[in-house]
């Protein structure tokens, strides 16, 4: 097989090194004594759903100040300017999280702004804007497509994070993800005034969809655990003020919503008390945005089992252990949401996965609709794939739930063995 044919296996092996051939970006393979490189080049991906993925091949410099990244040098355009916009952000098919974001310039163009800060790293420009606050949509359009465009684009994974929207919360509650994903410190794009020069930039982040790192079949989420762990398991203080662990007992979070914003259990203290009858060690747990996440990560991560109704905190699934037990509640009209957002990544971390899918008889919703109304009686066809903020309002934030004691009792009955069993096996 001669050279070419060598480079097109390569890409039919490996999508991502396509990309970075597609975009671009410096491809160098030795062939012998030989290397292979692009020109520098500006380009941009714009074929997919979820995101856009621009590139820049090349010195860069960054003005944060009008938000535009230059090309510098020479370019396969000749003379003339190119110019390129982009809104980093993997949500595009959405426009209301969009309209928060910032449009970022990319040019070719000369440009006579002096370099003030100099990196010997390359950039990865993103939003951390959108449903930013919502700890899923923290993850799931944030953290996760990071991690997979810093995995895909950069093999010895040392890049500097140039971000908008970063908050001093947001910096400050996730700062040491931040550190196992970067060791540079970031570059806020709101605030900063300084010119910086980089090697090459990549914008926007690469996203599959909910709480999805395929189809890289070596990207898992059991990588993406591990990367949590290494962030969170240092941290080995806790103000919970958890109750003493038990030999005997496996401790399960029963994870609490607030009052007056949906899908509350209304019967929460008689199902408390059923699943401390049962054997568990129960804590009862309603995080905020101000309850720490390694708090979060020291109470889960020492735990057997996990119980909550569908909604973000769940989330906190991921600091489980794989091999523990979670069950998701799933109101009227949630089915196909809870699985895919919780419940088929539940089960790719390992994590022995249940649900617990309400009866109408169980739902608020029936003292405002009839049992026959098509929102009650088949919410798919209701829904007919429109998630639309009406339609989430009523699934969302309209419905409580009373959960039937006897048969909820059955299942906290196979929780409880299987929490016993990991329990016993894993401490």
């Amino acid at each position: 097989m001669n050279k070419r044919g060598i480079k097109l296996e390569i890409c039919r092996q490996n999508e991502y090194s396509f990309l970075l051939l597609l975009q671009g970006q410096i491809w160098r393979r030795t062939f012998g004594e030989e290397h292979v490189e692009t020109k520098p080049v500006i380009s941009c991906d714009r074929s997919h759903k979820e995101y856009d993925l621009c590139s820049i091949n090349g010195a860069t410099v960054v003005n944060p100040v009008t938000s535009t990244f230059f090309l510098m040098g020479p370019t396969v355009y000749g003379s003339g300017s190119i110019v390129e916009k982009i809104k980093p952000f993997p949500r595009k098919w959405e426009s209301f999280p969009m309209k928060r974001i910032k449009e970022v310039s990319i040019t070719s163009a000369p440009s006579a702004t002096k370099c003030e800060v100099r990196h010997n790293s390359p950039a990865i420009v993103f939003a951390a804007g959108g449903y930013t606050g919502n700890v899923f949509h923290d993850f799931n359009d944030g953290f996760i497509p990071l991690f997979i465009t810093i995995r895909s684009l950069y093999k010895n994974q040392d890049v500097i994070l140039v971000v908008s929207k970063a908050r001093d919360w947001w910096i400050n509650r996730y700062k040491n993800l931040l550190r196992v994903l970067t060791s540079h410190p970031i570059v806020n794009l709101d605030n900063d005034t300084s010119t910086h020069c980089f090697p090459s930039a990549t914008l926007g982040l690469i996203s599959y969809g909910f709480m999805t790192l395929m189809p890289n079949p070596s990207q898992t989420l059991l990588q993406f655990r591990a990367l949590l762990d290494k962030a969170f398991s240092h941290h080995v203080y806790s103000t919970l003020n958890l109750p003493p662990k038990h030999d005997s007992r496996p401790r399960l979070v029963f994870l609490s919503r607030p009052r007056g914003i949906g899908r509350e259990i209304l019967n929460q203290g008689e199902v408390i008390q059923i699943t401390k009858e049962i054997g568990f060690d129960v804590v009862l747990f309603q995080p905020t945005g101000m309850t720490s996440l390694q708090q979060i990560f020291v109470l889960l991560n020492s735990s057997h089992a996990m119980i909550g109704i569908h909604g973000a905190a769940l989330m906190h699934s991921l600091f489980l252990r794989p091999g523990s037990v979670f069950m998701q509640v799933m109101p009227l009209g949630t089915n196909w949401v809870g699985k895919m957002c919780y419940g088929e990544p539940a089960r790719a971390m390992g994590i022995d996965y249940i649900e617990y899918k309400i009866n109408v008889e169980e739902s608020s919703l029936v003292e405002k609709y009839d049992k026959d109304d098509i929102v009650i009686k088949d919410p798919g066809s209701f829904q007919r794939g429109n998630w639309s903020s009406d339609v989430m309002s009523i699934y969302l934030k309209e419905q409580n739930v009373k959960l039937d004691l006897v048969r909820f009792r059955e299942y906290l009955n196979e929780i409880y063995r299987k929490a016993k069993v990991f329990m016993d096996k894993m401490g």
